[in-house]
């Protein structure tokens, strides 16, 4: 069987399956480790082709959160949701019911969140059925969308990239590209400017680089342009597999550094980007921000603590670059290099 290979190939793991025809759910969660702790990852929301789309990107996503829990220090294993989004009408509230019913069924062996295409709206539909969910409204006793901290998380790894590679302190006057200006694109724009960056913004929703272009002074380019903008800075924070035989040839950025999980379309991608001199900031080790804030509201939610953990981003990346120039490895394995041996110490 295809997936059994798949899951072999990247060290799982477990994967649930149901489909539930009266709130037309059709969901996936894709368990990759638990060494650490319970899995805790996302819950996303969103149109795939086929069945097999949306398989694969849970299996890919759920690796990077076990990875990304590893970096971040977090005593979680890795875990991601998939919620294949109906065609036509359908009831939000008995969709995410039916869902919280199968996270329940795990008896919290995974802890669900917010994911693109979701909201903490939907968490409390959740969390109604089940408490193995975080991310929830403030009001419900969660810490609400945890896009600022990815947001937060992200602009500290750029900090981190522009000391290394270009031996500045300041953004100020540093011209960033961001791709997707959603929940956290938006946020991450917000935190640029707030620095001094000028910003080039694009995003199939005209509406939110409108927005971004109002409040923050950005120049807005079409999606299929953005990549091809001469910047100090690409910041992808849409969708994955952006970094492809197709877009790295039409770089002309020196570091990519952005929210979107699973940049790398396949893993010798990065050592394309670091033989042409990109630096890259690995995806999992810069957005782990989001993360860092709902793990927090398990072991009761104080904001400065998720906060203080999330600035330490800056420190994960700047040790990562420093360790792949000493090693002359390209970082997004430096990266997966420290977090397998802090799975293989718990073993």
């Amino acid at each position: 069987m295809a997936v059994l290979n798949h899951m072999r190939n990247l060290g799982y793991g477990e994967v649930f399956i149901r489909h539930n025809a009266a709130s037309h759910l059709n969901a996936i969660i894709a368990i990759h480790s638990s060494l650490l702790g319970p899995a805790l990852g996302g819950c996303r929301l969103a149109v795939y082709p086929d069945d097999d789309a949306a398989l694969h990107d849970a299996l890919r996503l759920a690796e990077g959160m076990t990875y990304k829990a590893a970096l971040a220090g977090l005593d979680h294993g890795g875990g991601k949701a998939v919620i294949i989004e109906p065609r036509g009408a359908f009831d939000r509230h008995a969709l995410f019911s039916a869902f919280g019913d199968m996270v329940h069924q795990l008896g919290g062996r995974y802890y669900t969140a917010e994911d693109s295409g979701t909201t903490p709206e939907d968490m409390h539909v959740i969390r109604s059925v089940t408490p193995y969910v975080t991310g929830a409204t403030i009001g419900d006793g969660g810490s609400g969308d945890p896009s600022p901290f990815t947001a937060l998380g992200v602009r500290c790894g750029i900090q981190a990239c522009i000391k290394f590679v270009l031996h500045q302190d300041s953004l100020t006057g540093l011209h960033i590209c961001v791709q997707g200006v959603g929940s956290v694109g938006y946020h991450l724009c917000r935190e640029l400017h707030a620095m001094g960056a000028r910003l080039t913004v694009a995003d199939t929703d005209a509406n939110k680089t409108a927005r971004v272009a109002q409040e923050f002074g950005a120049t807005i380019v079409s999606v299929s342009d953005i990549a091809q903008i001469e910047c100090d800075v690409f910041a992808p924070c849409a969708f994955g597999g952006i970094i492809n035989d197709i877009s790295i040839p039409q770089l002309r950025c020196r570091i990519i550094a952005g929210a979107a999980n699973n940049q790398l379309a396949m893993e010798h991608h990065g050592d394309v980007l670091a033989a042409r001199g990109i630096t890259y900031a690995p995806d999992y080790a810069i957005n782990a921000g989001g993360l860092i804030n709902v793990a927090q509201e398990l072991k009761g939610y104080r904001e400065e603590i998720a906060r203080s953990r999330t600035l330490k981003i800056f420190d994960t990346i700047w040790n990562i670059l420093e360790e792949a120039k000493h090693s002359n490895i390209a970082p997004h394995r430096v990266a997966a290099r420290i977090a397998r041996n802090r799975l293989t110490s718990v073993k």
